[in-house]
């Protein structure tokens, strides 16, 4: 027995006269909007709708949704501020005790530079350590001191004579000593026999040997006093 069939169903479209919707267009009554035809209803409806929506992107939603992304930026930037916090809030321990470990080296830096009434004794100290390995010298120099920060440096033109081992040995006992004191801009030469004060395989050597001080209380007053006066005469309006 055969399954009964289905009737096909035609759907017709009905055919658009454009010639007639051009007329229609033509005879539209303003004053009457209800008596317009269908077609030309529905295509000025549809414009209307789309130039409602033209507008109210240029006239609002367009700087809205600019707002919107730039709350949006915001809100990432908070976040990964308040991550970079939690992060640090978490090794809080961590950082504190680095920060006391680097407080205590440096007060143990602090320790090895002299106060300005000790400076002469590590003059002195500087002068018999070359003396006491034998060495001549041609030129001690103190020079002009150059404040900075939180302490002096003192440099110091140096001159020796002697033999490779002992100036050697002047350089490691400068290192050695308590107080920081760098030698620099080291020069060695070999000297000839028309110098009559060297003896065979002499050498001599230039430096700069430089030293530091820590400021007192009344150094380091004057230094902000002074910067102080500076930052004012740098300031718009300021005395020049």
């Amino acid at each position: 027995m055969k399954a009964p069939t289905l009737p096909k169903l035609k759907i017709q479209i009905p055919a658009i006269d454009f010639k007639q919707v051009a007329e229609d267009f033509k005879t539209l009554d303003p004053k009457d909007p209800g008596m317009w035809p269908l077609i030309p209803r529905i295509l000025i409806l549809t414009a209307l709708f789309v130039a409602l929506l033209g507008a109210s992107w240029w006239l609002g939603w367009s700087v809205q949704l600019e707002d919107l992304d730039n709350k949006v930026q915001e809100e990432n930037k908070l976040k990964d501020e308040w991550l970079a916090k939690k992060k640090q809030a978490v090794n809080l321990d961590e950082y504190s005790k680095q920060l006391a470990e680097m407080d205590r080296s440096f007060g143990v830096l602090l320790k090895q530079l002299p106060n300005k009434s000790e400076m002469e004794a590590l003059l002195v100290d500087i002068n018999q350590a070359g003396l006491g390995r034998g060495l001549q010298f041609d030129l001690f120099k103190p020079g002009t001191e150059t404040m900075k920060d939180f302490y002096a440096e003192l440099p110091i033109t140096v001159k020796l004579t002697g033999s490779y081992h002992d100036l050697g040995a002047f350089a490691g006992d400068v290192a050695k000593m308590p107080r920081i004191v760098t030698l620099n801009d080291i020069e060695v030469v070999g000297l000839t026999s028309k110098d009559k004060s060297a003896g065979s395989g002499m050498l001599g050597l230039s430096a700069v040997a430089k030293t530091f001080r820590y400021l007192d209380e009344a150094e380091l007053a004057k230094q902000r006093k002074e910067k102080a006066a500076k930052g004012k005469a740098a300031a718009p309006g300021g005395k020049k």
